[in-house]
């Protein structure tokens, strides 16, 4: 394992375990895994941070692994405004006041929420795929029928069906994700295993269907978010200094994400990552603490 210690935050509405590495007096990075992951794909990345003096942490969002919610009653949201929320209220529980940001899929979201709507709290952001927030107004405005084709598991998560899919079948189905959107890494299967176990969160199968119906509209979000949410709605920039990794090799397809380009206004770098999957930073640790490092030597 690349991580060194483990520990807890508590916010106000989690009880967010992590992982951490480096000297705590060193320049925070934070690193934001996604769905169907956990921290274990930031295990060779930590390490490398960390020897160039980085504090690195890597909480389990919410849902995964030892992450809990503080009350029974607070309902398992999975809108990209709670992980936003989730992200800012880690940082205030460790009193962290700004750092570096790195994440994909649903912790890429997390860090794009955060740079746009708290840009001092982000004194650098890695982003993988481009602008992560969503568009739910034009959610349900069809893609290529190709693109539809790889959504299935969204469109499953809609039904009744797939949230029992999903319930019964969880290590199945989230494998058959990893191998599927990860075509060129013949270790996807393998490394799965050591991830399996973050799945059974007992909150997790509830925030993952919110998730998917909340995004398509289908699905009130918590009230508590939805100032956040209107804001979001605007599509604001991200005037923080940039970094955004571009998958050659993902499974699962999508627009180009120089596309993306005028959401961010700030300093700004595009990176190819030409056989890299849906999960670079397991797939190609160096190139994504290489990304990390080059936001850090800029703020040093």
């Amino acid at each position: 394992m690349g991580f060194s210690s483990a520990g807890r935050a508590r916010t106000s509405t989690l009880d967010i375990a992590y992982e951490q590495a480096g000297p705590a007096g060193g320049p925070p990075v934070i690193l934001l895994h996604g769905f169907p992951y956990d921290v274990r794909s930031f295990d060779e990345v930590a390490p490398r941070l960390a020897a160039r003096g980085a504090f690195v942490l890597a909480p389990y969002l919410r849902g995964f692994g030892g992450t809990t919610f503080c009350e029974e009653s607070t309902m398992r949201s999975g809108q990209q405004a709670a992980l936003g929320h989730d992200l800012v209220g880690f940082m205030d529980a460790l009193e962290i006041g700004s750092a570096v940001l790195a994440g994909y899929d649903w912790g890429g979201r997390a860090a794009c929420v955060t740079a746009a709507l708290h840009p001092e709290r982000v004194t650098g952001l890695v982003t993988v795929d481009g602008y992560n927030l969503q568009d739910i107004a034009a959610a349900n405005d069809p893609t290529r029928p190709d693109w539809e084709q790889a959504f299935w598991y969204q469109f499953y998560f809609h039904s009744e069906r797939g949230r029992r899919g999903l319930d019964r079948n969880r290590e199945e189905l989230c494998s058959l994700l990893w191998r599927s959107w990860s075509p060129t890494w013949a270790g996807a299967g393998a490394a799965f295993a050591a991830s399996a176990a973050s799945l059974h969160n007992p909150d997790f199968v509830d925030v993952v269907i919110h998730s998917y119906r909340h995004r398509y509209g289908l699905a009130d979000g918590d009230p508590r978010y939805q100032r956040t949410e209107n804001l979001l709605a605007k599509q604001p920039p991200i005037t923080v200094p940039a970094v955004l990794l571009e998958t050659g090799a993902d499974g699962l397809p999508g627009p180009s994400p120089a596309g993306d380009r005028a959401f961010f206004t700030g300093p700004y770098e595009h990176r190819l990552l030409r056989d890299v999957g849906h999960n670079p930073p397991q797939e190609a640790p160096e190139e994504f603490a290489d990304a990390v490092e080059a936001l850090l030597s800029a703020t040093l």
